[in-house]
């Protein structure tokens, strides 16, 4: 009974671990969705600061190009009535009057310059942008496309993982399934863990040794008391692989030689037999 409600209740974490990714999917995509359409509307402000820009260049364009053709026609007016002057001051005052209009062209042809070389940069601009936009674009109406059907599927999953939670919850006696919840909304995942060597893993600190020694019983469901998480044994719900003992090396056998030189050796070390007739004469 204690192995079923704690597999009821892996069972149950994990269906909520998918509604929680799918109702995260739910919230995202409309994000997503508005999230580009936040992108194109800066784009839109970036094409009309662009589209100013050349408003104003193109006006500068067109002024500086009158006043310099305008002051052409002043120098060379100037130039038909030098002839007619009828003494140096005069003389004089017009060249001072056509130095001055021709310095001021001189220096209109380059501000005219600088105009156009902008203008080349806000339609470099302009075409990057375009580009840029271009891409966007697709991204947001492919999303769009498929946004009803992604929010559909995701609905559909939902409601199936409704049904398998409470099937799983049918099983969970109504005290434990209450601790189950309450730890679910106080706490992030996971809520129900397994114990291992001692250690808890959700919070990975060990458990006092007398709470582990019940928890191996498998008569109740416990909690841990650092992290207040369901725990049980790892055991009880996969077996830890059994370690094979190495088979002991057996003795190695002496070399024949070696137990040769050791019996030699023994025999070297037992006094020798003496004769009989010897013996008899030192005993007379």
């Amino acid at each position: 009974m204690y192995q079923k409600q704690i597999e009821q209740l892996i069972v149950l974490q994990q269906v909520d671990d998918e509604i929680l990714i799918l109702r995260d999917e739910i919230e995202q995509a409309p994000l997503e969705l508005a999230g580009l359409e936040a992108q194109m509307g800066k784009f839109d402000d970036r094409r009309d600061q662009i589209n100013e820009k050349l408003e104003i260049l193109k006006e500068q364009q067109k002024k500086l190009t009158f006043e310099i053709d305008e002051d052409a026609g002043k120098i060379k007016k100037s130039k038909n009535k030098l002839m007619m002057v009828g003494n140096t001051k005069e003389y004089h005052a017009m060249m001072r009057e056509m130095d001055s209009l021709e310095k001021l062209n001189r220096m209109r042809d380059d501000e005219q310059e600088a105009v156009k070389e902008e203008l080349v940069r806000q339609d470099d601009a302009t075409v990057s942008l375009t580009e840029e936009m271009s891409g966007v674009k697709e991204q947001y109406d492919a999303l769009k496309t498929t946004l009803d059907e992604r929010l559909a599927k995701a609905t559909k999953k939902l409601e199936s993982l409704g049904r398998k939670r409470r099937k799983a919850c049918k099983a969970v006696p109504p005290p434990i399934l209450g601790r189950y919840e309450f730890i679910r909304e106080r706490m992030e995942n996971p809520v129900i863990v397994p114990v291992s060597q001692g250690v808890c893993d959700g919070c990975h600190i060990m458990i006092p040794p007398q709470s582990y020694n019940d928890l191996q019983k498998g008569q109740q469901i416990l909690s841990c008391p650092n992290c207040q998480r369901l725990i049980y044994w790892k055991a009880h719900i996969e077996p830890e692989p059994v370690v094979e003992e190495k088979p002991k090396k057996k003795a190695k056998a002496k070399p024949k030689a070696k137990a040769k030189a050791k019996t030699k050796a023994k025999a070297k070390a037992k006094p020798k037999a003496k004769p009989k007739a010897k013996a008899a004469a030192e005993k007379e």
